[in-house]
C-alpha cells in the first residue's frame, strides 16, 4: 500500500487504522526555521536515506482496483529515476519552457484537500495569474471580508462536496457573481448546487484516461476535436436537458436534471484533471487553464 503524496485525511486515517506497523521516513516531512523568522519545509518522497554508505530511495506507484503489477512496478522505476539518475551522475538540466503572456488575473484557489492542488496552483501561476490558495472556510471568510479575486477555482479532493460545504461556497460566489471555475469536485459540487444528483459508478474510473469528443462551448474551443485526459468532463449547459457523465475521485457521476440556472459570469467546470499527467500539458491541461482565465474571469 503506497501513501499519499501530501495530506489526504482519508488515505491518512485508512493507514492508522491498517497498519500495524510505523512506516518510518516514507511518508515524513525535513524543514528549517531560519534566523530570519522564515520556515522552509518539504516531504521526504522520492528522496534519499544514507545510512552506512548506502543511499535508499523510496518510491511507490498508484494502486487502483484493476492495477497490473507490472505496471506498478514500472511507475515505482518511474517515479525514482530523477532520483536515481542523479546519484549516479546521469542527470541533465532540463530545457525552460517559453514564458506564457502575463494576464494579470487574480485567483482564489480553494482547496478542497487533495494532493495536487499546489500542482493546479503552479498552472494558473504559470498561465499568468496571482494565485492564493485557502480551505473552504477561511475563502469563504476571505470572501465575506472583501476579498474580490476575478476568478474563484474550486480545487478537486476527496469525498463529497458536504464535506467541505461547497453549497454554502457557491451560494456565497454566486451572490456575488463571482467567475467560477471547477475540476472534478468542483465540477460535482456546481452540479449539486444547481439541482443533479451524485451517484456512485459501478465501476472505479479513477486514475483512468479517457477520450474527450469536443462538442463546442468556450472553455474548450481551442482545443483539438478529440483529445484524451484523465477521466471525462461534465459542462453545465443552457438548456433543461440533462447531461452526465464519470467522475474522478470516488468514482461518482453527476446529472443536471434543471440545466444551468447561473447568471453571467460563467461558472464552468470539467470532469478531469488539467494538471493531471494524463492530460497533455502543453496541448491540453494548461490551455484550459488559461481558457478558464481570460474567458471566465
Amino acid at each position: 500500500m503506497t501513501v499519499t503524496g501530501a495530506p489526504k485525511p482519508w488515505a491518512i486515517r485508512f493507514i492508522e487504522q491498517n497498519e500495524r506497523s510505523a512506516r518510518r521516513w516514507y511518508g515524513g516531512a525535513i524543514g528549517r526555521t531560519g534566523f530570519d523568522g522564515d520556515m522552509n519545509t518539504g516531504l521526504t518522497l522520492r528522496t534519499v536515506r544514507m545510512k552506512s554508505g548506502v543511499a535508499e530511495v523510496r518510491a511507490g506507484a498508484t494502486l487502483l482496483h484493476d492495477s497490473d503489477p507490472a505496471a506498478e512496478d514500472a511507475e515505482c522505476r518511474l517515479k525514482a529515476s530523477a532520483m536515481l539518475s542523479a546519484i549516479r551522475g546521469e542527470a541533465k538540466p532540463q530545457e525552460k519552457s517559453a514564458p506564457r503572456p502575463k494576464q494579470g488575473r487574480r485567483v482564489l484557489l480553494i482547496d478542497h484537500e487533495d494532493s495536487f492542488v499546489h500542482t493546479l496552483a503552479g498552472y494558473l501561476r504559470q498561465a499568468g495569474a496571482t494565485v492564493e490558495t485557502l480551505r473552504p472556510a477561511l475563502a469563504r471568510a476571505a470572501l465575506r471580508a472583501g476579498m474580490a479575486p476575478d476568478l474563484v477555482v474550486l480545487s478537486p479532493g476527496p469525498g463529497r462536496p458536504a464535506d467541505f460545504a461547497m453549497a454554502e461556497t457557491l451560494a456565497l460566489l454566486t451572490r456575488q457573481a463571482r467567475p467560477v471555475f471547477g475540476v472534478c469536485l468542483g465540477l460535482q459540487g456546481i452540479v449539486e448546487y444547481f439541482g443533479g444528483s451524485l451517484d456512485q459508478l459501478a465501476r472505479p474510473v479513477h486514475g483512468k484516461p479517457s477520450t474527450v469528443r469536443r462538442l463546442g462551448g468556450r472553455l474548450l474551443s481551442d482545443l483539438p476535436d478529440s483529445f484524451t485526459v484523465g477521466r471525462l468532463p461534465l459542462a453545465l449547459r443552457r438548456s433543461h436537458h440533462a447531461a452526465a457523465g464519470p467522475a474522478c475521485d470516488g468514482g461518482e457521476r453527476g446529472r443536471n436534471d434543471h440545466g444551468d440556472r447561473t447568471r453571467d459570469p460563467a461558472i464552468a467546470a470539467v470532469q478531469f484533471h488539467p494538471e493531471s499527467i494524463m492530460t497533455p500539458y502543453g496541448a491540453i491541461g494548461l490551455p484550459i487553464v488559461e481558457a478558464a482565465l481570460s474567458r471566465l474571469a
